[in-house]
């Protein structure tokens, strides 16, 4: 081979050489561009029991059925619980008369028939007395022949019981004067709000009978029917949370400075080819772990990662849990955006 053709063929190695680098360095610059990350679907789940021990009477939705919030799922048998209410309210209607008649103390009525038998206890005790002052004058001026000692031991103890009774009648009368006790008033407060306490637990147990949706969700799993007693251990139904999703993804620690809360993001998944969801970061992990076994990158398996959390705009319920899902992050992205 002569010189000119080594030299010639020397540029071409030159040129081919250049003309490779540029390609791959552009390639690597333009794939740079855009940082792909790979997980799954993910959304949260509720497991929804019955706050109470009754059979089910109905059941109300099915598996796949879009419930909103405060919904009736299930109701519960109420035929036993519906009487002992009533009879609470009533009992709290009683106290409460029986507190006020407390509070509004005697009536006048009553403090006017404590007087009348004041004074005819009064007039007793007066006649008893000069019976007894008459039988006294006239046993002593007949030195005790006039009437015996019996006569006179019995005007005695008539005397003592009328003054018993005029002090029992005139204590009546304070009592009824002054009403009801401090003591007593406490005690009906006290079992008033012990009556208020039954009813408002049973109007609770009474609305616990019907199962209600405690946010919009999905039916994932309706696990009691008709007929089943109920438990707070037994879960009624399992509820998807449809709003939000999101992508539980990984990121090596070499990208993340190109990584932020906040920075948008659109995903992508098999079931929908040519199709992508908006979405954004929400959450990145603080801690490195080890990358999971569901991420099947060569350049990850081994690697220390951390997880992010990409929330996803899916208006029409679409995805499904668990889906495997590819993030594809825009690293030209404003601060802000």
């Amino acid at each position: 081979m002569t010189g000119r053709a080594r030299i010639a063929l020397l540029i071409a190695a030159l040129l081919g050489v250049g003309l490779l680098s540029w390609w791959w360095l552009g390639t690597r610059q333009r794939a740079r561009s855009e940082l792909e990350l790979y997980g799954n679907i993910d959304l949260r789940q509720v497991d929804l029991p019955f706050n109470g021990s009754e059979r089910v009477a109905e059941v109300l939705v099915q598996e796949g059925d879009h419930v909103t919030l405060g919904q009736v799922l299930a109701r519960l048998d109420t035929s036993r619980l519906a009487p002992q209410l009533a009879k609470a309210q009533a009992d709290l209607a009683a106290q409460h008369q029986n507190l006020n008649r407390l509070h509004h103390g005697n009536r006048p009525a009553e403090i006017d028939q404590a007087r009348a038998n004041v004074d005819a206890a009064q007039a007793d005790a007066a006649n008893a007395r000069a019976q007894y002052l008459r039988l006294q004058s006239l046993s002593a001026s007949t030195a005790g022949r006039a009437l015996s000692q019996q006569d006179l031991d019995s005007a005695t103890a008539t005397l003592q019981a009328a003054d018993a009774r005029l002090k029992v009648s005139q204590k009546a009368l304070a009592l009824e004067l002054a009403g009801p006790r401090q003591e007593d008033l406490a005690v009906g407060e006290a079992q008033l709000q012990s009556q208020q306490a039954a009813v408002a637990l049973l109007q609770q147990q009474l609305q616990d009978a019907e199962l209600r949706a405690p946010l919009a969700a999905v039916v994932r799993s309706r696990i009691v029917e008709p007929g089943e007693i109920s438990s707070p251990q037994k879960s009624a139904f399992t509820l998807a949370i449809v709003d939000p999703k999101w992508v539980r993804a990984y990121v090596s620690e070499t990208d993340l400075g190109a990584v932020r809360e906040g920075l948008k993001a659109s995903i992508t998944v098999d079931a929908f080819p040519g199709r992508s969801f908006a979405g954004w970061i929400g959450f990145i992990s603080p801690t490195a772990e080890f990358t999971p076994k569901s991420v099947e990158t060569r350049e990850l398996r081994s690697s220390l990662v951390y997880e992010l959390r990409v929330f996803v705009q899916d208006p029409k319920d679409e995805l499904r849990l668990g889906s495997p899902a590819t993030v594809h992050l825009p690293l030209s992205q404003p601060e802000g955006s």
